[in-house]
């Protein structure tokens, strides 16, 4: 079974809401190779996870008058995080949170320091980017564009990973692409959102490598909604700012479709 969902929207959207981070799922044999004891795993996942942005997505997508596509995540991020660089080129490397994580939100041991990311990369990295690229191939063969839509969360407070965390913490993020972000996208998200920042404390969006830096068709932003206007945090249930948000997330498919 795939560890995502392509969602199919309308066929002449050209929009896809990317939900990466929403899931807590680990499979057993992943599981076994994380140090973590059960309840330290359970409190991980609820700083690291984008709780409820699946839900999100999903109200959005219902609301828009053009349906949007949806690719979602459903393993967490600790098995693989499929927007990370799978080499080199990654930053958080520096704090052990390239593709594969080695280091947990606290800095700590999520997996021994030797761990070859490998086997992970091909069995659950690959076929995610293979899978949403085609995603993206179909949005430009029958609308010729595609627009990604990154839908995630942060919490309220910096935690120990973050590279950037002492930046502004606004209560909608917008991150930027300089090739894959016009200005048409980033304003209408703007207006949608109200009360936003710009690429702090996080920056840049996905964009599958295949177009990235080298298809303009393709456009993208990410959307980090700071968690404590619409969940409790960490880890807890959804409130009522969910629904305003996805009101908002509908209004900007809208404008783009």
């Amino acid at each position: 079974m795939p560890s995502f969902d392509l969602l199919p929207g309308a066929g002449r959207s050209p929009v896809i809401l990317h939900v990466p981070h929403s899931a807590r799922e680990i499979p057993a044999e992943v599981r076994a190779r994380i140090v973590l004891d059960d309840s330290a795993l359970e409190r991980e996942l609820d700083h690291i996870v984008d709780a409820h942005t699946a839900e999100l997505a999903e109200e959005a997508a219902q609301r828009a008058h053009l349906m949007p596509w949806r690719f979602v995540n459903r393993l967490s991020r600790l098995v693989v995080d499929p927007e990370r660089f799978p080499d080199e080129r990654e930053e958080m490397l520096a704090v052990g949170m390239g593709a594969v994580y080695t280091r947990t939100t606290h800095r700590e041991a999520l997996r021994p320091a030797d761990t070859d990311p490998e086997p992970l990369i091909a069995r659950y990295f690959r076929p995610y980017a293979r899978a949403m690229a085609e995603a993206v191939a179909e949005r430009l063969a029958v609308t010729g564009r595609a627009v990604i839509i990154d839908v995630h969360s942060y919490p309220s407070e910096p935690l120990p990973y973050e590279l950037h965390g002492d930046g502004f913490r606004p209560p909608v993020c917008l991150g930027t692409d300089p090739f894959h972000t016009p200005r048409e996208l980033l304003a209408a998200a703007r207006e949608v959102f109200g009360d936003v920042g710009l690429d702090s404390p996080f920056s840049g969006t996905y964009v599958p490598l295949e177009f990235y830096g080298r298809d303009p068709r393709v456009s993208a932003l990410m959307v980090e909604i700071r968690r404590d206007t619409y969940m409790t945090e960490p880890g807890g249930s959804a409130g009522p700012g969910l629904h305003g948000l996805a009101g908002a997330l509908a209004a900007l498919v809208d404008a783009l479709a």
